[in-house]
């Protein structure tokens, strides 16, 4: 099954909205010069909640084909529930997609698997595509039980999730210790992890659903390294953090077709 690869930027917590607008244009028209085909590879911004209208207003205006998103989303619809930001808020700014369980939310906001799992279903009952983060710490890695970790993660999130559900969610692979520390997982580690993730998918639905999800990876990528990584079957796309922030970096990951055929 065909799946349109996906190089989303997740920009944390960087750039005003003043910054936010001309990174957008700078990244437009970089990809307008060299011709990108959005329908080969799609490309999302994910800004600070507080410039999150500012892209919106800048997209629609010049009618740019980027999508954007939201860094994280409430489980709940509305209430006391002060600095929360609800779905159908992110929906009425025209976000296509939200993080949910990103490994320094995890961190230092002790968000959960049933946390994360609510906050994916939250956000698709508002027709938002959660980008739902699993991965596992340093010390997992050097025992050789990477997989365990992340698919402990995957039945945790994907629980009380139904097949449809799960086909409107995109899952990124984050081996923390390789987030913003210039180590990246080789491209057989990111297959390791990615494949074992559909072979779960498969086992929790069926071979089409598992088929039909994409799966991100993430963790220092860049220009150098996101062609080979891209070129695992079960890897659909990256998650990017600090490159992203550069837009002539972050084009040229997004470009890595070019690379591959280099």
């Amino acid at each position: 099954m065909a799946r349109t690869p996906l190089m989303a930027g997740n920009w944390k917590m960087n750039l005003d909205h003043l910054e936010a607008i001309a990174l957008v244009q700078k990244l437009a028209w970089a990809l307008k010069d060299a011709k990108h085909d959005y329908s080969e590879v799609e490309v999302a911004v994910i800004p600070p909640f507080t410039s999150i209208r500012s892209v919106q207003t800048l997209v629609d205006g010049e009618k740019l084909e980027l999508k954007y998103g939201a860094q994280d989303v409430s489980v709940h619809e509305k209430g006391a529930y002060t600095g929360e930001i609800a779905p159908r808020m992110l929906a009425k700014l025209g976000c296509t997609f939200a993080i949910c369980g990103h490994s320094e939310r995890r961190l230092y906001h002790a968000e959960n698997d049933w946390v994360v799992g609510e906050k994916a279903r939250a956000a698709i009952a508002h027709g938002i595509t959660p980008i739902v983060c699993v991965g596992e710490n340093l010390a997992i890695r050097r025992e050789g039980r990477q997989v365990e970790r992340v698919l402990i993660q995957v039945d945790g999130i994907f629980n009380t999730s139904t097949p449809e559900q799960a086909r409107a969610t995109v899952i990124a692979y984050e081996p923390i210790w390789a987030i913003g520390t210039g180590e990246v997982a080789t491209p057989a580690d990111a297959q390791e992890v990615c494949g074992a993730i559909r072979g779960r998918l498969a086992e929790l639905y069926d071979q089409d659903v598992a088929d039909s999800i994409r799966i991100l990876y993430g963790g220092s990528v860049k220009a150098s390294n996101v062609a080979a990584i891209m070129s695992e079957p079960d890897v659909d796309g990256a998650l990017v953090g600090g490159a992203s922030l550069d837009p002539e970096e972050f084009s040229a990951i997004v470009r890595y077709q070019q690379h591959l055929s280099a």
